[in-house]
């Protein structure tokens, strides 16, 4: 994990890296720019500054400067439940104020880590082997709409789209078993590039939209104005940060099982936060909702079987320079989401399986550990598995039911206490009343 190889082969690897994890600041940043109506500049400043921050982040994760970063190989990328919340916030209070809300969340996240820091205890195998598992299935589930698009839009299904991820998995299956060495490792961007060639024989790729633009962009600080700072309004994504915590524990843990690494919970969980933390702080000042550590690079690792941190420092480096270079910005984003969403699949399907690994270590032939991780993995997977259960309910209650990793990681926690850490007291049976009549004969105990 911590040998460095030759600077060719670090980068190359890194590339790899940095092309399965790109999709997801790229569509990230389009989100928000279609929901909010931003104008073009704004959103392609907001693009730069989320490669920029991205490649930060999995720099301070890393290489681990002083308490920052627990030294694994770990990216980072805005999304997820982060990025809706912050589009709530920004549509009923203003952008100023979401930014505001960005920045009082990652503060939040040091004030808290000490006491978050003292319940790791609560979080045995089980726990964070059941989170794992719903984490792997909800990426898997986000890749596959890469694939598909979302049920009820146009073009849901398009066979070609189909066609385009099965081509791209079965070119990642086909190098991973006929090729050796570095080839092998390789696999996944391999597979990538075969399918993104596939698509530009079918006319799937329009390079027309990477032949036009400026050569170099740089972020653009406090592209909203000056922030507005709303305790209310954060409100949401201070208790989301909560659950982003335990997923941090649960991708800490993982990690370091993926390269062999031996970690103490109570040091290298905190340092994973608080990198976090960091990157969501500066992010903030640049526009960006919550950065938050991925899980998508671990099965990047797992598959290739490269440990080495200094590969997803690298990856840093490269999205750094992606940030500055509008051009390789332009070309990235015209990979078809298709391809990505077939390389993305196999990637977060192995996310699941490490997950199972975890679970397989934690005893579940006790009925009450096979009885927590049912239902957390019931709560937590319905969201999931059943878009819009929650409609009915209020918005704020409605953001946070909707994260099945954090309803499950909280179920899971919750009834391993209550079973694991809790006892009923026993029944008390009232004192026998001694027999006079024997009580002189019966032996005295100290």
């Amino acid at each position: 994990m911590d040998e460095a190889r030759p600077l060719g082969r670090i980068l190359l690897f890194g590339v790899q890296h940095v092309l399965v994890m790109a999709a997801t600041p790229i569509s990230a940043i389009f989100l928000m720019s279609a929901t909010l109506k931003l104008d073009a500049g704004l959103t392609v400043n907001l693009l730069s500054a989320a490669f920029v921050l991205s490649g930060i982040g999995s720099l301070i994760q890393s290489l681990g400067p002083w308490k920052f970063g627990p030294r694994l190989p770990f990216v980072m990328l805005p999304g997820g439940a982060p990025l809706i919340l912050f589009l709530a916030i920004a549509d009923q209070h203003g952008l100023r104020t979401a930014t505001g809300a960005v920045i009082i969340t990652a503060a939040f996240y040091f004030v808290l880590l000490p006491v978050f820091s003292r319940l790791l205890v609560f979080f045995p195998a089980l726990v964070i082997g059941t989170m794992i598992v719903i984490v792997g299935v909800n990426l898997v589930k986000v890749g596959a709409v890469l694939v598909t698009g979302r049920p009820g839009e146009p073009g849901f299904a398009d066979p070609t789209h189909l066609a385009l991820g099965l081509a791209t998995i079965g070119f990642t299956v086909a190098f991973y078993r006929l090729f050796t060495g570095i080839l092998r490792q390789l696999a996944v961007m391999l597979g990538l590039v075969a399918g993104t060639v596939l698509a530009f024989a079918l006319g799937s790729v329009d390079l027309g939209r990477a032949a036009h633009g400026p050569l170099l962009n740089a972020p653009q600080l406090l592209p909203f104005g000056s922030p507005q700072f709303n305790l209310v309004a954060a409100l949401p994504l201070m208790l989301y940060s909560i659950a982003s915590m335990a997923e941090a524990t649960g991708q800490t843990v993982i990690n370091a099982e993926a390269v062999g690494k031996q970690i103490d919970r109570r040091t290298d969980v905190p340092k994973t936060i608080r990198g976090d933390a960091a990157a969501s702080l500066i992010g903030g000042f640049f526009g960006l909702p919550l950065m938050v550590t991925s899980g998508e690079n671990i099965g990047i690792v797992r598959v290739t079987g490269v440990r080495s941190r200094y590969v997803t420092a690298a990856a840093g480096a490269v999205l750094i320079l992606i940030g500055f270079l509008a051009p390789v910005t332009r070309v990235i984003a015209v990979v078809p989401s298709a391809v990505v969403g077939g390389t993305a699949m196999v990637v977060f399907a192995v996310i699941t399986v490490l997950g199972i690994q975890m679970l397989g270590r934690a005893d579940l032939d006790r009925h009450t550990h096979t009885f927590v991780c049912a239902v957390a993995l019931a709560l937590g997977l319905l969201p999931i598995l059943v878009p819009g259960v929650y409609a009915g309910f209020p918005p704020g209650v409605r953001i946070l039911l909707e994260s099945g990793v954090a309803v499950g990681a909280f179920t899971a926690a919750v009834l391993n206490v209550l079973f694991h850490h809790t006892r009923p007291g026993p029944v008390r049976k009232p004192a026998p009343v001694p027999d006079p009549a024997t009580a002189d004969a019966r032996p005295a105990h100290s």
